[in-house]
């Protein structure tokens, strides 16, 4: 025992980081239940923008099959696209497979889309529709959204298929935000596996020539596809080891946060240990609003913690991505929430590469290289009511312009009693009852690009000069503060 401890000591630093490297792997694994898989070659796909024409594209040149997964596919001028394209497939004499959710097409898509597809030769199964004999069994969703063309190339985000996503310029209708990947070589198999394991759990497997593949070494980048069921909490258990592990840099960018208590605390920890962990939200865009409440509900506890909290200032941010200590990072559909952690079908990747997740933009424009794209990090107070006055006279602006309602009779008397008597207007009666409090300090200018920075594309976007927003809104981040902390830029 003694001449093996002394072989442990007397190794070398490279020998013994190795080790540390193996263990890590090890825990990984074990934490999300999937490999590692080295050999393949990731893209990063921001926005429709990027993501639908490289699916599009992906599906024109299939030649083996088409499968398709996702939460919503709307029944809009861009879902229609989308069903053109795997109508002509279909026709073309390719298997064309497409898995949707029953919750998530309620309300976005008729029925005669989904019969207009069929009609096409294009095999349209719903997840879990509810059922008599399970009252509760709604409860679970098929969140995953992934496409896989020819078991060659692998397409895992968070986009769904619908206009939201695209914008409408003409009616300056700013796209949402979001964030997938494309992937090529082996891993390939297990995106391919996740969606083979979906469509069973609708009816009948894929069939035997449709099932399994065997990519070639396509690139460097090593990589996970967690494939998350409810009850298997793999990511849960992967997000908190990570929040443990990481020692630099933790930035998360959510669009429906809600973190469990086990969660807050890991982000707490880490923040406290001198970590720089971020989490951007969405902000005024945000589309679910009682989720947004739920989200801010939770700030206090992080702030305190030195946890930096950013809301999106533009539409709707609906990505959900990570980056650790610039080498691990995670793209998907997997939201910071119970039902995602526990009760959904989630896929993602998560990538273990330091080309793919650098973080050394961020450090060069940290709290000391902020310099045209600057935020200020403001307490609750003076700073925090004139920035909500000012959005509120901005809206009251737009409603005037656009012939908006006029103010209640009473206020309108009251104003015309003022100005007759030539006193000045109270500003706090000006708001009534309702006067708005603000936890919010807006962006001076710019963006940080997505707070989460996830890849090198999302870092570099910061250093170079965006087009405006079609919409006329700010896209960059407002950043939230808690009282007792100091003002400080990020």
């Amino acid at each position: 025992m003694a001449q093996a401890l002394e072989a442990k000591l007397t190794r070398t630093p490279e020998a013994r980081a190795s080790d540390l490297r193996l263990l890590a792997d090890q825990a990984f694994s074990r934490a999300a239940g999937a490999p590692l898989v080295p050999g393949n070659a990731v893209s990063l796909l921001l926005d429709a923008a990027e993501n639908y024409p490289a699916w599009l594209e992906a599906i024109a040149a299939a030649k083996r099959y088409v499968h398709f997964e996702t939460y919503i596919l709307h029944g809009d001028a861009v879902g229609e696209r989308f069903a053109k394209a795997l109508v002509e497939r279909a026709q073309a004499g390719v298997p064309v497979r497409v898995s949707y959710d029953w919750m998530g097409a309620l309300g976005n898509t008729r029925g005669r889309f989904w019969k207009q597809l069929r009609a096409g030769g294009v095999e349209v199964r719903c997840y879990n529709p509810p059922r008599l004999d399970e009252p509760f069994g709604w409860l679970s969703r098929d969140h995953r959204k992934c496409l896989v063309v020819d078991g060659e190339i692998a397409f895992v985000t968070g986009l769904c298929v619908g206009q939201r996503w695209e914008g409408d310029a003409r009616r300056s209708v700013a796209p949402w935000r979001d964030t997938g990947v494309a992937v090529r070589g082996p891993a390939v198999a297990d995106v391919a596996r996740s969606f083979a394991d979906s469509w069973a759990a609708c009816g009948e497997p894929l069939p035997a020539e449709e099932q399994g593949c065997d990519p070639p070494r396509a690139g460097d980048v090593s990589l996970r596809v967690v494939a998350g069921t409810p009850g298997t909490t793999g990511l849960f258990r992967l997000d908190q080891l990570v929040a443990a592990l990481a020692r630099r840099t933790l930035w998360l960018s959510d669009a429906y946060y809600a973190g469990t208590s086990t969660y807050v605390q890991a982000l707490r920890a880490a923040a406290q240990d001198g970590v720089d962990v971020r989490l951007l939200v969405p902000g005024r865009g945000s589309d679910i609003r009682i989720v947004q409440a739920i989200s801010r509900s939770g700030y206090p506890q992080l702030l305190q913690a030195g946890v930096r909290v950013f809301e999106w200032n533009g539409p709707m941010m609906h990505a959900k991505t990570a980056v650790a200590d610039s080498r691990w990072a995670r793209v998907g559909s997997t939201n910071l929430n119970v039902a995602s952690w526990i009760g959904n079908r989630e896929l993602d990747v998560v990538v273990e590469d330091e080309a793919f997740a650098p973080d050394g933009g961020a450090v060069r424009r940290g709290p000391e290289g902020l310099d045209r794209d600057r935020a200020e990090q403001a307490p609750l107070g003076e700073g925090g009511r004139r920035g909500a006055q000012a959005a509120h006279a901005r809206r009251r602006r737009k409603r005037g312009a656009r012939g908006g309602r006029r103010a209640p009779a009473r206020q309108r008397a009251r104003r015309g009693a003022v100005a007759a008597s030539g006193a000045q207007p109270d500003p706090a009666a000006a708001h009534g009852p309702c006067r708005p409090r603000a936890r919010v300090a807006r962006a001076d200018r710019g963006r940080l690009a997505e707070g989460a920075g996830v890849a090198a594309r999302d870092l570099r976007a910061v250093d170079r000069d965006r087009a405006p927003d079609p919409s006329g809104q700010d896209s960059g981040p407002a950043v939230l503060s808690d009282p007792g902390l100091d003002r400080r830029s990020v």
